[in-house]
């Protein structure tokens, strides 16, 4: 009996809340509608303008609707549009839409204010009509807006830095926009295009539209570690955007190799030992880190550096780095010059210099020459004294 009880109350709740769930549901929309984003537009003379119309289909089945425009003033050439072509002519689907243009080629002459156009759908039992205002009106001021989407970038001296620029036509007509940038001194900046390696210096841009461009800066591989701004300018016409991007360059090893009071040859004997000194100088705006030694040289060569890392040279370091340099030709090296080249990196700098060694044979190995021209002569004049007299 309660269960009976409880099942009834709950079905009495349920009946007496379906009404109102019914009432606060809104009701289906149906039938057709003639659309616009903009119904008033102004318009200059002399130019072509476009006004985009929708025909929409709310729960209707398929029908044909035929166009007409009626309001236009004497020598307006008004002309509808589906698909980029003339189009008089419309069927658009159960719950569905279809998208034309008007469009209105306005003349020179066209006299200022403003006119009432209406577009007229007419289908087998439906009518639509849209009125449009257009207002005629002269040239508003051109107007441009230029904005960076990264700023600021940062990279060495080596780097190059590339920005994305949106150029944005807020006026009411289409521009070609001069490109300019004020870099410092001996910076390198170039335009290009988006996705392209093509250099600009202008580039157009429809009313209203939006394009975006790269500009490239390449600062000189002896700039110093600091923040460089780079002021660049879009211009067309009377109007002129402005926008400044910035190159925050770290600082950057430069390593040079040298001898010892500038000097970069030495003696050095086949087959022995030799030491030379090297100087590693750093004259770059960051401290060189794991620095490395290495070596080119003829085949047959033996040289090691003493040491052959160092681990930091400081920046613009007033005294330079000394190493010392062992070479040892081969025992059977021709008496001549060689230069074998000398290399020092640190993350990515280098820098390389040759040496030049002059190589003499050993002394030993001349006495034995000459002891051996002169058994061979002894041998000739013997053989020449026997045989002679014969």
């Amino acid at each position: 009996m309660r269960l009976t009880t409880l099942l009834s109350l709950a079905f009495v709740i349920a009946a007496s809340t379906l009404p109102a769930a019914a009432e606060d549901t809104p009701p289906p929309v149906k039938g057709m509608f003639l659309l616009t984003d903009y119904p008033s537009t102004t318009v200059r003379p002399g130019s072509t303008s476009t006004i985009n119309l929708r025909l929409r289909n709310y729960a209707l089945p398929p029908e044909r609707f035929n166009f007409a425009v009626s309001g236009a003033p004497q020598g307006w050439t008004v002309t509808l549009l589906g698909g980029g072509q003339p189009a008089s002519a419309a069927m658009v689907a159960t719950n569905d839409s279809t998208t034309m243009q008007l469009r209105l080629d306005v003349p020179d002459n066209a006299a200022m204010g403003s006119h009432d156009l209406t577009v007229t759908a007419k289908g087998p039992s439906t009518e639509l009509t849209l009125p449009i205002s257009v207002t005629l009106a002269k040239d508003l001021p051109a107007k441009l807006t230029l904005k960076p989407q990264l700023p600021s970038i940062r990279g060495n001296a080596k780097s190059n830095f590339e920005y994305q620029l949106d150029i944005k036509n807020d006026s009411g007509r289409n521009l070609v926009v001069a490109l300019g940038a004020q870099a410092p001194q001996n910076f390198d900046a170039t335009f290009t295009e988006q996705y392209g390696s093509q250099e600009l210096n202008s580039l157009p841009v429809d009313a209203g539209a939006s394009k975006t461009v790269k500009l490239k800066v390449r600062p000189p591989s002896t700039a110093n570690a600091s923040r460089y701004p780079v002021t660049v300018k879009a211009t067309a016409e009377d109007a002129t955007a402005e926008t400044t991007v910035a190159l925050e360059i770290t600082g950057q090893p430069r390593l040079s190799l040298a001898g010892r009071d500038g000097v970069l040859s030495g003696r050095a004997e086949a087959g022995k030992e030799t030491t030379f000194p090297l100087l590693i100088s750093n004259t770059g705006s960051a401290p060189a880190e794991e620095v490395e030694l290495s070596s080119s040289a003829p085949s047959g060569w033996k040289i090691e550096f003493d040491p052959k890392t160092v681990d930091r040279i400081p920046a613009n370091a007033t005294q330079p780095k000394e190493v010392q340099v062992r070479v040892t030709p081969p025992e059977k090296a021709i008496a001549g010059d060689y230069a074998p080249t000398f290399t020092v990196t640190s993350r990515g700098e280098t820098a390389s210099t040759q040496y030049r060694v002059a190589v003499g044979t050993s002394t030993q190995w001349g006495l034995i020459g000459v002891g051996i021209v002169g058994v061979a002569l002894l041998i000739m004049l013997a053989a020449v004294a026997r045989f002679g007299r014969r």
